[in-house]
C-alpha cells in the first residue's frame, strides 16, 4: 500500500520513531538494562557482500560475527546465542542476500545494548565489542537488512 499524506496521519510509528520515543521516555541507562522488556528478541541480520570479497575475508566475517557470542556485560555472556547459514532457498527472493545470523537475546534491553548505535551514544551504554565489529565488516559489504521481533 503506498503511503500518501492523506494517510500519513494513521501511520502506526516506526520501529525507529518508537524506539528513540522509548529512549527519550525512560532514559539511556534504562533502555539498555537487561530487566527491561523482558523476553526472547530475536535479532535477524541479512549480509549481500561486495563481488570481490573472497571466501578467506567471509570465513573471517563469520568467525567474528559468532564470537559476538562470548561478549560481556558487566562480567557475564548476555547473548543467548548466534546461528548462521548461507542462503540455500529457490524461490528467488533473496534479493541478492548471501548469508543470515540470528542473535537471540532475553530482553529487549540486552538487544538495545549490543545494538547501540545510533539510538545509544554512550559508550557505556553500548556493546563496544559489537560496535568494533559493524566497523570492520562496513567495507565487506553491499547490502545489510536488520529484522528483530518479540518471541
Amino acid at each position: 500500500m503506498a503511503h500518501t499524506a492523506a494517510n500519513a496521519g494513521n501511520r502506526s510509528p516506526s520501529a525507529t520513531e518508537r524506539l528513540n520515543a522509548e529512549i527519550r521516555d525512560v532514559g539511556t541507562e534504562q533502555f539498555v538494562s537487561s530487566g527491561y522488556k523482558p523476553g526472547i528478541i530475536r535479532h535477524i541480520v541479512l549480509f549481500r557482500y561486495k563481488d570481490e570479497v573472497r571466501d578467506s575475508q567471509r570465513n573471517e566475517v563469520t568467525q567474528r560475527f559468532v564470537a559476538l557470542q562470548r561478549s560481556l556485560r558487566n562480567g557475564r555472556e548476555y547473548i543467548v546465542s548466534i546461528e548462521t547459514g548461507t542462503q540455500t532457498s529457490g524461490e528467488q527472493a533473496d534479493h541478492g542476500l548471501q548469508q543470515a545470523f540470528v542473535v537471540t537475546f532475553r530482553s529487549e534491553g540486552d538487544r538495545n545494548f549490543y545494538v547501540g548505535r545510533p539510538f545509544v551514544q554512550d559508550a557505556q551504554f553500548i556493546d563496544l565489542q559489537h560496535d568494533q565489529f559493524k566497523d570492520y565488516v562496513t567495507p565487506f559489504l553491499d547490502g545489510v537488512v536488520v529484522f528483530d521481533y518479540s518471541v
